[in-house]
């Protein structure tokens, strides 16, 4: 009996094991390349020769000019802004980290929809990344519907794809239209719908995008607010978004952000609209959002982080 029951205990014991491995095991690419890319030059990007984003069928990815920020966001579905820790390398910025070019093949069995995972584990392997996640109360702006309801137009479905570009690169930049007459509409880049740029008649910069949920609604905010958003309108799907801000909060954004940009009176703050928009010192992102039939509220919330415990600046080698 006594040795029935010790091949019993050894028998759970192995079942256990063989469960936890199997839980914790990642789906991998079977073969992955990555290279650092070119540095990005806007006459190249215009003719299609070098592109940005990401395309996926059922047996292989193909990623260009992304770096770490876009591929742990493609991972984890984490925005850039809920990113910290002390294994963040010093000084990575969406300006200034570096790009890479990844061509992968799928194992038996893997579809599209395992390429997070996949992806996770190429991040775990060649950057040698290490994480926790942790949530943090903190005061936050909410995201919330005003008292006369949203103002915002949905989305229509996604075009099908040009089948001249059917290509596993992904899409090229494709600029059109006359920035003194209408502004500009830029598609591709990685980004989903197209997004136009122009300037209204009394100074502002308007952006236009095709395509947003609430939640990316909320992250686009947050380098223009200096202090996390969190969405809790309760509205789902995508939408059509209309930004105004004025140049001096856009300069300070992309400096934020890691752009070297030449001085400019007054970028380093809100202009006067903002002072009016919102008298505790906000930005003009405050008064687009209340065009939106929205508005951002001072809170306190648990906010999810994605903490670095280690990632390495430049992956292995292949």
């Amino acid at each position: 009996m006594r040795r029935v029951t010790a091949w019993i205990g050894v028998l759970a014991v192995g079942i256990a094991t063989a469960s936890a491995q199997q839980a914790t095991t990642k789906k991998a690419f079977e073969v992955a390349s990555v290279k650092a890319s070119a540095p990005l030059d806007p006459q190249k990007m215009l003719s299609g020769q070098q592109r940005v984003g990401m395309k996926t069928d059922d047996g292989r990815v193909d990623i260009e000019n992304w770096s770490i920020l876009e591929l742990l966001n493609a991972a984890f579905k984490v925005s850039p802004t809920r990113l910290t820790g002390p294994g963040w390398p010093a000084g990575l910025s969406p300006f200034t980290a570096p790009r890479f070019d990844i061509h992968a093949t799928f194992p038996s069995g893997a579809t599209k929809d395992d390429v997070p995972e996949m992806l996770q584990s190429l991040l775990a392997e060649r950057w040698k990344l290490a994480f926790h996640n942790e949530q943090r109360e903190q005061q936050v702006l909410a995201l919330v519907v005003g008292k006369d309801g949203p103002k915002l137009q949905r989305s229509p479905d996604e075009a099908p794809t040009d089948a001249a570009n059917n290509t596993n690169r992904p899409d090229p930049i494709q600029v059109s239209g006359d920035p003194q007459k209408g502004g500009l509409t830029i598609r591709g880049a990685g980004q989903t719908g197209a997004l136009k740029v122009s300037m209204t008649p009394d100074g502002m910069m308007r952006m236009e995008a095709e395509r947003l949920t609430m939640a990316q609604l909320a992250d686009s905010l947050v380098q223009f607010v200096g202090r996390p958003v969190v969405d809790q309108t309760g509205l789902t799907g995508n939408y059509k978004v209309a930004f105004e801000l004025s140049m001096a909060d856009v300069l300070a954004a992309a400096r934020a952000a890691g752009l070297q940009l030449p001085g400019a009176p007054g970028a380093g703050g809100a202009g006067p609209a903002a002072a009016a928009a919102d008298p505790s010192g906000g930005t003009t992102a405050y008064q687009t959002v209340e065009k939106m039939g929205l508005k951002l509220e001072q809170r306190k919330a648990a906010v999810d982080y994605m903490v670095i415990d280690r990632l390495e600046k430049m992956p292995t080698e292949d």
